[in-house]
């Protein structure tokens, strides 16, 4: 059977990898953060290049160089979980039994506004999806948006598995019309004229290069809008003021969640007064955010009591992990169990005070101990490997769902290392999210696509590198003598396979590696590139050095055959 070599990617029904969302996050190297399509982007929001220099100064770690792959089955699962507890929190029973041991505050009408841009946090790892945390003011949406469109692929086929162009469009848009229903539903009929973005000293603010695109995207709206500590606001005649003008909606950004501060008075007063809209509001944080609640999403027998329904229910049993308070009664069991646990405080956010159960000392145990902390059982994150300074470092990664109203409006993973996320890791930060669909890992699982590696030495020789430990090795899983020392041309080529045979070459990757001392992998990133077969060398961005000769295509082609 002759082997194909002149088919086209764009003949096939889909543009991906064709390969599993974990295969690609344990080996795919062909996508980074491109540095100068993100300062476009970000000069292109604010007409001038200070924008960037703030993010890259400020925010050194905040932009992950490589993206994140899950499956789109994955993606359905979160909706099915947001969904899920949208429904929940919306029964009177469950309002009820929640707010019952809020502040007062939270018990105050939000006059409809639901909350923008609710957090879902979800890991996903060996144990399968597990939603961990829900934040009632995730940041990071409106970035993450931006530098999805920066992370440059040198595999055009790969460009199927990341958000559209039209979906960045869309998704501000949504931004947009997400504010301007919370003022609508507040039963406000005048226009949004003028609205504030509310945090504690928001220029030391690590996110605050977001305050400022979103500052741009509502002023291209036509809203004006400020960016202001809260004792920068005042309360007088019945209307909330910044620099003297009323102020219509507060984007709030506090983490003091029930406005309690004496740095609060004014928007806390106003907002009892029904004088401004605010967003995200006390209430939502207690419904949602309040950390008690992942306790109540997992007892099943209070679910059925307060009237939720049967699918909700096990949608819930599925994928919130078990969460139960640390209390005397439980303490020895938990203590017993602590490897396979997680434990964080009701009070606290962000990743303050959290720890996992392995990790735990005697000392720390006796301050969790003397009260206000849950238990949850571990969910382990996803891991993304990463090449720098060209070594394979395995990071953690989380996935964020952003909502509104019960629906996901965009989806973002935070990359790192460590206990918990943070923005402190070489390499990590908030990362795009590319996505599989169902098809696509269907045939890789059915065997209707394989990869086929060959090395190719500065001889000409061409020696076939079995797929199982090429990945070995690229997760530094394996070593290997017989190649330590050297370097090579790495040709990876993706083939459709026929009744198990090659049959034509879908997409084909050539770079450079070489080998350590002691047979460790180490890839040369920045020459990994591809090749559409059937595409003209001169106009694709493959590196001319790492190519095949003419003979050495024919060696790969008669192994191929060979070994089928």
């Amino acid at each position: 059977m002759g082997l194909n070599l002149g088919i086209l990617v764009q003949t096939l029904p889909s543009k991906s990898c064709g390969t599993t969302a974990a295969t690609l996050n344990d080996a795919c190297f062909c996508i980074s953060l491109d540095q100068t399509a993100l300062s476009d982007a970000l000069s292109e929001k604010l007409g001038n290049t200070e924008l960037f220099e703030l993010l890259t100064s400020r925010c050194p770690h905040a932009l992950a160089v490589r993206p994140v792959f899950v499956s789109s089955r994955q993606l359905q699962q979160m909706e099915e979980v947001v969904e899920a507890i949208e429904r929940t929190i919306s029964l009177p029973a469950w309002r009820e039994h929640a707010l019952s041991s809020a502040p007062a505050i939270a018990q105050h009408d939000p006059r409809g506004a639901r909350g923008v841009f609710v957090g879902y946090d979800f890991h996903l790892g060996e144990e399968g999806l597990g939603l961990i945390e829900i934040n009632t003011n995730a940041g990071g949406a409106m970035l993450n948006a931006l530098i999805a469109r920066a992370h440059r692929s040198c595999c055009s086929g790969i460009s199927g598995l990341s958000p559209s162009e039209k979906g960045f469009a869309s998704f501000e848009q949504s931004i947009l019309d997400m504010f301007f229903q919370e003022w609508s539903a507040s039963g406000e009929q005048r226009p949004l004229k003028r609205m504030v973005i509310v945090d504690e000293d928001p220029q030391a603010q690590y996110l605050y290069p977001e305050f400022l695109l979103f500052q741009r995207l509502f002023e291209s709206a036509g809203i004006e809008c400020a960016i202001a500590a809260p004792a920068e606001l005042t309360f007088r005649d019945n209307s909330l003021l910044i620099a003297g003008k009323p102020v219509d909606l507060v984007y709030n950004r506090l983490t003091d969640f029930y406005l309690e501060g004496d740095n609060c008075a004014a928007l806390r007063s106003a907002y009892l007064a029904d004088a401004v809209t605010v967003t995200p509001h006390p209430q939502a944080y207690a419904l949602y955010a309040d950390k008690r609640r992942l306790v109540e999403l997992t007892d099943a027998d209070l679910l059925e009591r307060l009237g939720v329904d049967q699918q909700a229910r096990t949608v819930l049993a599925q994928f919130i992990p078990l969460t139960v308070p640390v209390e005397q009664e439980n303490a020895e069991q938990l203590w017993q169990s602590r490897r396979n646990l997680f434990f964080k405080p009701v009070s606290g956010y962000g990743s303050r005070g959290v720890y996992r159960g392995d990790k735990l000392t005697k000392r720390t145990w006796e301050d969790i101990l003397k009260g206000g902390y849950l238990a949850q059982n571990l969910i382990s994150p996803g891991e993304r490997r990463i090449t720098e300074d060209r070594q394979i470092r395995p990071m953690k990664f989380d996935i964020r769902a952003y909502a509104y109203g019960g629906r996901v409006q965009w989806n973002a993973a935070r990359v790192y290392q460590g206990q918990t996320t943070n923005f402190r890791t070489e390499g990590g930060g908030f990362a795009p999210v590319f996505t599989l669909s169902r098809r696509d890992e269907a045939r890789e699982r059915q065997g209707a696509y394989a990869s086929f590696i060959f090395l190719l030495d500065e001889t000409g020789e061409v020696e076939h590198l079995p797929h199982s430990l090429y990945l070995a090795l690229v997760r530094a899983e394996k070593a290997t003598s017989h190649l330590a020392g050297k370097r090579f041309r790495l040709v990876d080529w993706y083939v459709a396979m026929d009744e198990g045979k090659p049959s034509k070459v879908v997409r084909e990757w050539y770079g450079w590696i070489s080998f350590d001392k002691e047979g460790r992998y180490h890839p040369e990133a920045d020459s990994l590139h591809t090749r559409e077969s059937g595409e003209n060398y001169s106009n694709s961005n493959v590196d001319p050095t790492a190519l095949p000769t003419a003979e050495e295509r024919d060696q790969i082609e008669r192994l191929l055959l060979k070994r089928n």
